[in-house]
């Protein structure tokens, strides 16, 4: 038996892949306009092959375009909801506090602090 209805099946898959850090890292900075591979690749401080497979991941969901001009591609989100969605996680974690960051199962692991 499943635990979920099959209609959240979509907006599981879309939540998992935003939730990778890089990926959510790279939707950010497109959402502020057109990068190349090499722009995505100073900013996140990651190999050239590792962001290129994220692009491909986001472009496999249809949340990320890309064009070719010359040798270079470009790209940028394929939907302006996705900047919306973004916005509204802004929001929401603005209003929550550090309550999302601090849960014990989907949170960050709490700090030992020094003896």
């Amino acid at each position: 038996m499943n635990c979920c209805p099959p209609d959240v099946t979509p907006a599981v898959a879309l939540f998992r892949s935003l939730g990778d850090p890089a990926r959510l890292a790279i939707v950010s900075r497109l959402a502020e306009g057109e990068a190349r591979v090499v722009d995505l690749t100073r900013l996140l401080g990651l190999a050239q092959s590792t962001v290129s497979k994220h692009l491909a991941c986001l472009r496999d969901c249809r949340l990320v375009d890309s064009r070719t001009e010359g040798r270079q591609s470009w790209y940028s989100l394929s939907r302006s909801e996705l900047i919306d969605l973004l916005r509204s996680a802004e929001r929401l974690l603005a209003g929550t506090g550090d309550a999302v960051a601090l849960c014990p199962v989907h949170g960050e692991p709490a700090q030992a602090e020094p003896a």
